[in-house]
């Protein structure tokens, strides 16, 4: 991203904007290396592979605000390989990973996880230091840093099924778990933050397991540790969060966690989204990733923008699809964004 860029997603992330949206996508391995041609392997484990990639990308779509820019992830491993889950690699998909907790009642006798140590984790941190030079002397910036929130971890490390169930059966260990999962989501975006130097102003928490959640189970399960997450950061950074499963049970409380900004599904519309936050977030969306954004055709997108932006008229938005860019988007329906924008 650069500094230009992060300053108009800053604006209009602490709504301070002339009601004029910038186009921002969640741009990640599952859509790069396919988009690119280029193996996941050699994405993952070739740093020039990875510099290149994310170099293309950013002056291929230089209009594009891509967000966090410069990620270094390995799919969703990270977090569940510090945990010691079995991480299952391929050539050609990012990485799955298989659940490490076989029992709720062990949830109060996991070792704190150590981001310098653990897992994955040094790998990206040493990425982070090792490219971070090469990436400002190219004229960019890297303004965030990512992490999967306290409820997806969790799921990660018991599956979902098993945790959804931990909740009804088994709420005290549950807490414990979530508490955990929180203490770590905290101490990998610090480390990551510290790895990646001080251009770092802000933090993208991505959790869709919330969304599974009545507004009642929010309140006690997923509330107070995405605000503790925030909270654990300076006010003026900007605060992330993605979910695009269902969250319009909580939508009216989520605002008071200290997230800046939503990036949710398509599936609720946009003026339904901003009457429930009151206004409070920046929506950033909601163009469907897959119908439109992959099997749509550029006017399709193009239209779905436009009438995205005549409904908010700009203002306290962010244009996006409604969830990260799902593999198989094409040039086009990108570029259809900015060129929605354009017209407006």
């Amino acid at each position: 991203m650069r500094p230009e860029q992060w300053q108009s997603f800053k604006r209009a992330a602490k709504r301070a904007s002339d009601g004029s949206a910038p186009v921002a996508l969640i741009v990640d391995s599952p859509w790069i290396p396919g988009y690119l041609g280029i193996g996941h392997l050699d994405y993952y484990l070739d740093p020039e592979a990875w510099f290149q990639a994310n170099l293309r990308i950013v002056r291929e779509f230089s209009d594009i605000i891509m967000f966090p820019s410069w990620w270094v992830e390995y799919g969703m491993a990270i977090e569940p390989s510090a945990y010691g889950s079995r991480i299952h690699f391929w050539p050609d998909q990012p990485p799955a990973q298989s659940p490490a907790l076989r029992s709720i009642a062990d949830a109060g006798n996991l070792p704190a996880i150590n981001p310098q140590t653990d897992g994955l984790m040094p790998f990206a941190l040493h990425r982070y230091r090792t490219q971070r030079n090469r990436i400002l002397d190219a004229g960019y910036i890297i303004p965030a840093v990512a992490a999967r929130g306290p409820l997806c971890t969790a799921a990660f490390l018991r599956g979902v099924s098993e945790f959804m169930m931990d909740i009804v059966d088994s709420p005290e260990a549950v807490h414990k778990l979530l508490a955990h999962t929180t203490d770590t989501a905290i101490a990998w975006l610090k480390a990551q933050a510290e790895a990646a130097g001080d251009t770092v102003e802000g933090i993208l928490v991505l959790d869709d397991i919330v969304g599974f959640l009545s507004g009642r189970a929010y309140k006690e399960f997923a509330h107070p540790y995405l605000k503790r997450i925030c909270d654990a950061f300076p006010p003026d950074w900007v605060k992330v969060y993605h979910n695009d499963a269902n969250v319009r049970p909580f939508l009216a409380d989520l605002p008071d966690t200290g997230f800046d900004v939503l990036n949710w599904s398509h599936k609720l519309d946009v003026a339904e989204a901003r009457a429930k936050t009151g206004g409070r977030l920046c929506l950033m969306g909601n163009v469907p990733p897959l119908d439109m954004g992959v099997r749509g055709s550029a006017d399709a997108v193009r239209d779905c923008a436009r009438a995205i932006l005549e409904k908010t008229q700009g203002a306290g938005l962010i244009l996006s699809v409604g969830g990260g860019v799902s593999p198989g988007m094409p040039k086009e329906n990108m570029l259809a964004l900015s060129e929605a924008l354009a017209l407006a």
